[in-house]
């Protein structure tokens, strides 16, 4: 698993480059990738700091969210929209989004597309008949 290397190592490994060691050298002394020791200097140099970057989390999301308010706004319209009709419409836009892709910008604000009432009115008449069946049966 990928994790941060801390400050303080960064800035061992910068010191020991601007005291004359070659990156490559530095690296080894500190047991750390060479890669590493030319990115924490390059970062360095270019912005005067080398933190870790952030780790994980959402980065592709900002290219639906561009679509935010389509989205909405289509869910406004017609409650019952399915996935694959709110992709179909992404797609007359010039946009193409995966159904996992569209799931999560709903699950992210909480909106859920299931028909739960509906399926359990549909099973509740179903069963009431051969329940009462059965019951005349053993009674």
């Amino acid at each position: 698993m990928v994790m941060y290397l801390s400050s303080d190592l960064r800035k061992r490994v910068i010191g020991a480059v601007e005291a004359g060691a070659s990156r490559h050298a530095a690296a080894a002394r500190f047991g750390v990738s060479a890669s590493s020791a030319i990115r924490w200097l390059r970062a360095w140099r270019e912005r005067g700091e080398a933190r870790a970057r952030p780790m994980g989390g959402d980065r592709r999301s900002a290219r639906i969210e561009a679509h935010g308010s389509f989205l909405m706004a289509a869910v406004e319209r017609q409650a019952d929209i399915t996935l694959v009709e709110l992709q179909r419409l992404l797609r007359e836009r010039g946009a193409s989004f995966g159904i996992g892709t569209l799931w999560r910008f709903f699950d992210r604000r909480g909106i859920s597309f299931k028909k739960k009432r509906a399926r359990q009115r549909a099973r509740a008449a179903r069963r009431r008949p051969a329940a009462r069946a059965m019951e005349a049966v053993s009674g």
